[in-house]
C-alpha cells in the first residue's frame, strides 16, 4: 500500500475536489469559500482533499493576529481523507499544502482552522503538525435534523432569507421575526440541540508573526485536563 512519503500531493480542480468532499467528510457538505484546492494521491489513487480560503467572515479573525491585512490569513475550510491512506498520511498531506502555501502565496502569513470536538475530534492531526491551539469553547452551534442531517447555524445566518426545505419553504428569517434565533429554529423543525467543543488552531508560516498573536496559547494538555478528547467521533477516556 506504501507509506506517507509515497504520497502525492497536488492541485486538483474546485469540481473534483468538492465530489471528493461530498463523498467523504463526515458532513457531505462543501464550503463554498474554498480557493484552493489539493488532492491526495497515493499509487495514482485519490484518497482525499484539503481546501483552503477565506473564512466565511473574516472581519471575525482578522484581530487574532495584530497586524493582519485581508489576504495575510487563509483558513483550511475543508480536510477529508480516507481510511486506507498510510499512517501519518493526514499530517504528510498537511505539511505539503503548508510548504506550497508558502512558495507560492508569500503574502500569507498564517492559516486558522477549526477542529470539531462534537462530531469529529479535537484536532490531533493539527497538534502533529505544529499548529498552535488558541481556542476551546462549548459548542451550541449543530443541531441534527429529523432527516438525519446535521446543519451548523452559520449555514442559516449567511443566508437568513432563503427559503429552507426543512422549514416547509419558509425563510430562517421568517420564522424568528427577522433574528438570529437558533433555538426558535430547533424548536420549529424539531431538530437536537448536539453538545461538544470546538477548538481553534493556528499555523503561523510566517514564524514571526506568532508575536503578534493577540490571544493566549493554550497547551494540548488542556484538552485532556476537560476531558473533551475525541476522534473521528467518539469521545476517547484516558
Amino acid at each position: 500500500m506504501g507509506t506517507a512519503k509515497d504520497i502525492i500531493v497536488k492541485p486538483i480542480s474546485s469540481r473534483d475536489a468538492n465530489r471528493v468532499i461530498k463523498s467523504l467528510h463526515y458532513s457531505g457538505k462543501v464550503c463554498n469559500n474554498s480557493q484552493l484546492h489539493f488532492g491526495v494521491f497515493l499509487g495514482g489513487k485519490c484518497g482525499g482533499v484539503l481546501q483552503f480560503g477565506c473564512p466565511l467572515d473574516r472581519s471575525k479573525v482578522l484581530g487574532l493576529v495584530e497586524g493582519t491585512k485581508w489576504n495575510n490569513m487563509m483558513e483550511l475550510n475543508r480536510m477529508a481523507l480516507a481510511e486506507w491512506l498510510p499512517k501519518n498520511g493526514e499530517s504528510r498531506s498537511i505539511a505539503v499544502c503548508l510548504r506550497s502555501i508558502k512558495k507560492s502565496y508569500p503574502h500569507v502569513d498564517w492559516i486558522l482552522s477549526y477542529a470539531d470536538g462534537t462530531q469529529c475530534g479535537h484536532g490531533t492531526i493539527y497538534q502533529a503538525t505544529g499548529f498552535v491551539l488558541t481556542m476551546i469553547k462549548t459548542s451550541k452551534n449543530l443541531a441534527r435534523l429529523p432527516s438525519g442531517n446535521v446543519i451548523h447555524k452559520i449555514a442559516l445566518e449567511v443566508a437568513p432569507t432563503r427559503p429552507r426545505k426543512e422549514l416547509g419553504g419558509r425563510s430562517y428569517f421568517e420564522i424568528t421575526g427577522g433574528r438570529y434565533d437558533f433555538a426558535k429554529y430547533i424548536d420549529e423543525v424539531g431538530a437536537e440541540l448536539l453538545d461538544g467543543h470546538q477548538l481553534r488552531y493556528i499555523f503561523f508560516i510566517n514564524k514571526a508573526a506568532r508575536n503578534n498573536l493577540t490571544v493566549p496559547e493554550i497547551e494540548y494538555s488542556k484538552i485532556d485536563e476537560l476531558g473533551i478528547r475525541m476522534v473521528r467521533g467518539n469521545t476517547i477516556a484516558l
